[in-house]
């Protein structure tokens, strides 16, 4: 065997290694960071352990190509649109590709993580030009068999012609290409060429998924593998004092009752923890049982008594002491422009408003599970998470094992939106397995999910506005949220740099009840409170409230401001392509549209929402919707994410609710906390801005807006104005 010398391939940093082996080419490809100098794989491709490599591409003799996906998958679809970057560039037919899912590789990879809608965005030149090398390869190899210059051959669906009409499929130059030098400056397609890249292709875990074959965490299985049950504190701010487990005991297929907690308070009190740690140091008590049905019996029948360690807190006072916090002046300034002071003093009109949203849980389809086999050797971690190298991480210094001695392998995930981003649930699963000494599976039942954390936190918004002569002058936003603050780049979106009097200012009340990121983490409210207060100023400035965030953008299209994350020009261009695919205010009589544009997670996206009266109570009808996502790779796998996130985007903000009474969540499970229905769910019109842009995300951006579109829409029909989620509430207030 023979590896490639790969020291004169540094351009790109993407290339790992490339090799000879029985039965076909295996191609290894470090898709995002620097490149691994060489790598020894086993002569039978069949027998080699996957689970070594971080993404590459095998190639068998009869031409088919296996790509391995590296990003966890959540339903965002990346484990089919980044294997079609690849075989775009790499000139095969799709029918001839294989799609299987990576595992953990902590050496080679950076980034194999799902969040923050980044994945197809950072990856974009890495994965065509991991493509396009491996076709250069082969075709150089063809034209060595030929004696001909590599110039006067061409590629077509995985066969390579030379000017004599002779052909070679790829199967045939495996083992020569294997062997030749990485070629440098290889060349990508110009888009207009593109011939996998823009179609729409079908989910390569349909057939899995519909069909019921083992995908998820859930169904995860290994020989001798127990299952758990765990037992957390029911309120926040409380730990366990002690535990009866008699009752427990007796079910049939409960095999043991033990408590874990000591070593995340190690863990916690070393300092070791990270943004994905979010975990209480108290003890927890874990079922261990033969099954899923006798864990979570024994579960029910435990007897514990918990005793208060820090404060009870209830949703009056959270209300109370945001509210308090709006209107202090302890605040973390995070923009300022011009003298907002100045402009509201000058003003023909300043308007102040606020709005209010509660927490919520993520509410995933597939509860939180994960496996775990600790062993003196190694650890096996298995399941759905979001995060596998911090996991990974945590275990290993929890444990104290070494970092190359744990290992991850990813299944697909039954709804991440965040929650999967925090690996609580894999740290109680590797403490178990670590106490019992046998391989285990962690399982939550809904009422865990919801009643334990993390939840996106509840937040205040708070907005004033002037407007002289007719122009918008000041504008003031002050954010007093639970545990955090919005991110660092936000306050430079829309819309700073279109008002010349500009101020963010943030707060923050620590809490002992966990939140985290929540799909399109802060900006998921903001949106809606935002637009909401800019169809407000329209209304007191009697100007077309879109018309409005027009005018307003071009005072940024030509900005040097290099802090200013959105694009003027790409937003109008989305804003007035909504306005057409809608008929804005050209509607039939009894249709109330409702207006609202963001720029989240790279991506600007505008809608229009239409809602009906039916006994004088606003039904959301259609929404239409404009997005900026630069070249759409993937458009069936677009439009799913577009449509889905607008849907959980309206149906959180009309029925979400939830609260706490003295530490304890309201609601347990879906028939007290309500998720929009099927039939309450409108049609959504998706229309993409057509260019050749680098593409952007798509699992978040959909989503913000929809809550103002809806907002507005019930403000045009109702002459109300929705101020907190869920709107429900408003609405049942107000008797409408």
């Amino acid at each position: 065997m023979k590896t490639l010398n790969n020291n004169n391939f540094s351009r790109r940093n993407f290339l790992k290694t490339s090799v000879l082996a029985s039965g076909g080419m295996l191609i290894g490809f470090n898709l995002l960071t620097a490149c691994k100098k060489e790598a020894v794989m086993p002569l039978d491709i069949e027998s080699l352990n996957f689970n070594d490599f971080n993404a590459f591409i095998k190639i068998s003799d009869d031409g088919y190509v296996t790509i391995f996906s590296p990003n966890p998958e959540i339903g965002q679809g990346v484990k089919t649109s980044m294997p079609m970057l690849i075989a775009e560039e790499l000139e095969v037919e799709w029918s001839k590709v294989n799609v299987a899912q990576g595992a953990l590789d902590t050496k080679n990879f950076t980034r194999q993580l799902a969040g923050g809608s980044q994945s197809i965005r950072l990856a974009w030149d890495a994965l065509r030009e991991t493509g396009a090398t491996t076709k250069q390869m082969l075709v150089n190899a063809a034209a060595k068999k030929w004696n001909v210059d590599t110039s006067t051959c061409k590629v077509s669906k995985g066969i390579i012609t030379n000017q004599n009409g002779e052909t070679l499929g790829y199967g045939e130059v495996v083992k020569e290409a294997a062997l030749l030098e990485i070629p440098e400056n290889v060349v990508l397609k110009n888009p207009k060429d593109f011939t996998i890249i823009g179609q729409e292709i079908v989910n390569v875990d349909i057939d899995k998924i519909i069909t019921g074959k083992p995908l998820f965490g859930l169904d995860y299985k290994a020989e001798g593998m127990l299952y758990a049950s765990v037992l957390r504190p029911p309120a926040f701010g409380e730990v366990l004092e002690s535990f009866d487990a008699s009752a427990a005991k007796k079910v049939n297929g409960v095999i043991d009752v033990i408590t874990i907690g000591s070593k995340v308070r190690d863990f916690v009190d070393a300092g070791k923890s990270d943004w994905t740690f979010i975990m209480s140091k108290t003890d927890k008590v874990v079922v261990i049982a033969e099954n899923t049905w006798a864990a979570i019996k024994g579960k029910k029948v435990l007897s514990a008594t918990w005793k208060k360690d820090s404060k009870l807190e209830s949703t009056k006072d959270h209300d109370t002491i945001l509210t308090k916090i709006l209107d202090g002046n302890e605040f973390d300034t995070r923009r300022e422009d011009g003298n907002i002071k100045q402009a509201f003093a000058n003003a023909d009109k300043v308007i102040k408003k606020t709005f209010h949203s509660p927490f919520l849980p993520h509410n995933c389809m597939e509860p939180m599970n994960f496996y775990a086999n600790v062993t003196p050797e190694k650890v096996h971690l298995a399941g759905p998470v979001q995060t596998p190298e911090f996991a990974a991480k945590v275990v290993a210094e929890m444990l104290g094992y070494d970092l190359d001695k744990v290992s991850v392998e990813m299944t697909r995930m039954g709804g991440g939106f965040g929650r999967r981003l925090y690996g609580d649930f894999v740290y109680e699963a590797a403490e178990i397995s670590n106490i019992i000494k046998k391989p285990i599976k962690v399982v939550s039942t809904r009422e865990d999910d919801m009643t334990t954390g993390v939840y996106r936190p509840g937040i205040k918004y708070r907005f004033k506005g002037s407007f002289k002569d007719g122009k918008v002058t000041g504008y003031y936003l002050k954010e007093a949220a639970i545990n955090g603050n919005m991110y660092g780049l936000i306050p430079n979106f829309f819309p700073a740099g279109c008002i010349p009097n500009f101020k963010v200012d943030t707060a923050n009340y620590k809490s002992n009840i966990t939140t985290g990121a929540w799909r399109a983490p802060y900006t998921n409210f903001l949106a809606f409170a935002e637009q909401s207060f800019f169809d407000e100023l329209a209304t007191e400035m009697k100007v077309d409230t879109i018309q409005l965030r027009l005018d307003l953008l071009q005072n940024v299209k030509n900005t040097t401001d290099k802090r200013i994350q959105y694009s003027g020009q790409r937003m109008e261009d989305t804003i007035k392509l909504v306005r057409e695919k809608s008929n804005w205010s050209k509607t039939e009589e009894g249709i109330y549209q409702g207006f609202s544009v963001y720029y989240s997670h790279n991506t600007h996206v505008a809608e229009i929402a239409e809602i009906v009266l039916q006994d004088g109570y606003p039904i959301v009808k259609k929404v239409t919707v404009a997005v900026d996502c630069g070249i759409v790779v993937n458009p069936s796998g677009a439009k799913n994410q577009i449509e889905g996130g607008v849907l959980d985007g309206i149906g959180h903000a009309m029925y979400a609710d939830f609260s706490f009474e003295k530490g304890k969540p309201s609601s347990k499970n879906f028939d007290t906390y309500k998720l929009i229905r099927m039939q309450e769910t409108p049609k959504v019109d998706i229309h993409f801005v057509e260019n050749n842009l680098k593409p952007t995300g798509l699992g978040e951006p959909g989503l913000p807006p929809a809550g103002g579109a809806v907002a507005n829409a019930i403000k045009a029909a109702l002459g109300k104005r929705m101020y907190s989620q869920p709107f429900v509430n408003e609405l049942e207030k107000n008797e409408i």
